[in-house]
């Protein structure tokens, strides 16, 4: 471009030293004139093929971004970019930070709920009808993460790694469940604590007839639920810290530690349990299972191989908590013992 105007230049000097005579003047200012549009034309061309590498620069300057989709909705959950992060400047920091941001997806912060659920089992209502529960949904953490920090120096779409587990068991073994019993484990209590009593009465019958499938994740807390005076539970003494006070729900732990007794007669894997700070006298010393809606929960994963159904006996002052399941269940239950 610069030659092309520099020659321009000399063609218009030379045009001027050949044409002294006052004669020519008009015909050299029109050639003057042509030539200045050329060179205008020419000049407006150049910034237009130049204005798009100018564009591609700063694209490519621009910082990477990382959307995270929900899979069911295909919806943005969250936006960021790797660099505000510090991914140039401290990898073990930034690691760190998308750790954390992965933990408040799948577990939810005191305000948001995470897409972590656990299962709630199926059960068998009263007039025999099956009553459907809710499978089990995980976001895997680690691999979330994996995929971000893959995905960090080029930005772009990020599918939630979500994972749902459906209960193990067969909907037309339901009825055969109740064949053969094989597991039990009996307490007793006094029948003249009226609160007690209904406490523990609401938390049995909300665990009877319910179904654990072969690899399902069981949790006392999902299952019974709150303890609120709105679904009947009533004051009664309860152990808190190494005192017995006052609460709404009281004595439902001899509920959850009379199930972990009868299950545990069954190989399947206890996740969580805990003591209570007290003996507490109605099961032996050591085999208790504490429970408190919203932290301490009894739970465990049927990895017995076949799928069995909890039910409960309850009456004045015994609690018995019992696994049933099919004869055919039965000899395979023992086979793989």
């Amino acid at each position: 471009m610069k030659k092309l105007m520099v020659i321009l230049m000399f063609s218009i000097v030379g045009l001027v030293g050949c044409q002294g005579k006052s004669d020519k003047e008009r015909q050299l200012e029109e050639q003057i004139t042509v030539l200045e549009q050329q060179l205008s034309d020419l000049q407006q061309q150049v910034s237009y093929e130049e204005s798009p590498a100018g564009s591609e620069e700063e694209e490519q300057n621009e910082e990477p971004v990382l959307k995270l989709i929900d899979p069911a909705t295909s919806k943005v959950v969250r936006t960021f970019s790797p660099f505000e992060l510090g991914y140039e400047m401290d990898i073990n920091a930034y690691i760190q930070e998308i750790e954390e941001l992965a933990k408040e997806l799948a577990r939810g912060t005191e305000s948001t709920p995470g897409y972590d659920q656990k299962m709630v089992l199926d059960r068998i209502g009263e007039n025999g009808q099956l009553i459907k529960g809710s499978p089990m949904i995980v976001l895997k953490e680690d691999e979330l993460v994996e995929k971000m920090i893959a995905a960090s120096d080029t930005g772009g779409e990020i599918l939630l790694p979500i994972y749902k587990t459906e209960s193990g068991y067969d909907e037309q073994e339901v009825s055969t469940l109740n064949e053969v019993k094989i597991a039990s484990f009996t307490t007793y209590f006094n029948a003249n604590e009226k609160g007690r009593n209904k406490n523990i009465e609401l938390s049995a019958r909300s665990l009877n007839n319910v179904i654990v499938g072969n690899g399902d994740y069981f949790s006392f807390n999902t299952m019974v639920g709150r303890r609120s005076e709105e679904r009947g539970y009533q004051p009664a003494k309860e152990i808190i810290k190494g005192k017995l006070v006052m609460g709404i729900g009281g004595g439902i732990c001899q509920t959850s530690s009379t199930l972990f007794n009868a299950i545990d007669k069954l190989p399947v894997t206890i996740v969580e349990r805990h003591h209570h700070s007290l003996d507490v006298g109605y099961v032996p010393k050591g085999r208790d299972a504490t429970v408190s809606y919203g932290s301490l929960d009894f739970r465990f994963r049927n990895t017995s191989g076949v799928p069995f159904l909890i039910k409960t006996v309850y009456y004045d002052g015994v609690l018995t908590m019992e696994a049933w399941t099919s004869r055919e269940y039965e000899i395979l239950l023992e086979a793989l013992q």
